[in-house]
């Protein structure tokens, strides 16, 4: 009689899994208070979002209203008007408003960043005597206020040097150094180690040399940072165009065309807000492309005092 063969075992197959291990309720416990956390966190992250993010979009939403909707408590367009923009992008001025705080805001902030670079770095790699007192007067210079000294300014540029009713009394100056972008870039330079500079001292590279090889790849995001800064200051700025440009609707920047158009179109808030939009618009996408290096010059800035 044959027997009956065994049957060998697969190795492929699992065995039988062995029994999980019960969840005490000291580890239910935390994983409730991980999940509260977790929620609680992002639930205020979300409410601070809002908080800052409603205001834009109530202005985009009464931007592309009707003229008589706009009046009312709408929050919500009937009919969506984006001949708003057109409207206001065509209102006489409004190109010329365009072209002069670029050429404020682009020129200088060039001027401005280009002209600080050296003076930032003497301050942070140069042992010379003085260097304390030089900074001292650079974070006097910043607090400073610009009220104190607008009035012995104005009758230099408008009454000497007979620039009035243009935007140069203010590009002009950038181009001697901004306090608060020789400042940043001097606590952010502080961070380079000098092990690099030594090298390239050896390598037989002078210091202008070691700045434009050396030093300026490595300040990439702190001067991004300090450009950024100067940018939103300048395409922000309203004191220095109701001074000096006041008197001449031709050199009129962004900041002081939007409250003349206010003042024209004051029934008119569909407008008002398409044209505030249309002035936010590049500082937005500006900072939302160039975010990343803004957050890493500002958060190195300062490690090192």
């Amino acid at each position: 009689m044959a027997q009956p063969t065994e049957k060998k075992k697969n190795p492929a197959v699992p065995t039988a899994r062995p029994a999980s291990r019960p969840v005490t309720p000291a580890q239910r416990t935390a994983r409730r208070k991980a999940l509260l956390h977790w929620i609680a966190v992002h639930s205020l992250g979300v409410a601070a979002a809002l908080f800052f993010l409603l205001p834009f979009v109530f202005v985009l939403l009464t931007s592309l209203m009707g003229d008589q909707q706009a009046l009312t408590r709408d929050l919500w367009p009937r009919d969506w008007k984006f001949d708003n923009y057109l409207t206001v992008w065509e209102t006489p001025g409004f190109l010329t408003w365009w072209r002069n705080t670029l050429l404020y805001a682009g020129l200088g902030t060039v001027l401005s960043v280009v002209s600080s670079i050296p003076v930032a770095y003497a301050l942070a790699k140069f042992r010379f005597r003085g260097r304390r007192l030089s900074l001292m007067l650079v974070i006097s210079m910043m607090m400073l206020p610009p009220q104190v000294i607008i009035i012995p300014m104005y009758l230099f540029w408008a009454k000497q040097m007979d620039m009035s009713g243009s935007l140069w009394p203010l590009i002009i100056p950038m181009a001697f150094g901004d306090a608060f972008s020789i400042f940043l870039l001097r606590q952010f330079l502080l961070t380079i180690p000098d092990e690099y500079l030594d090298s390239a001292r050896v390598d037989g590279c002078g210091e202008l040399r070691t700045l434009l090889r050396v030093v300026l790849p490595m300040a990439k995001p702190g001067i991004a940072a300090v450009a950024l800064f100067q940018f939103f200051y300048a395409w922000n700025d309203y004191f220095g165009p109701q001074i000096y440009a006041s008197d001449n609707p031709a050199a009129w920047t962004l900041s002081y065309g939007l409250e003349s158009f206010k003042g024209a179109h004051h029934t008119n808030w569909n407008l008002t807000m398409a044209a505030t939009v249309l002035v936010m618009a590049p500082v937005i996408l500006v900072f939302f492309f160039a975010q990343k290096a803004f957050v890493e010059g500002v958060t190195l800035t300062g490690v090192k005092g």
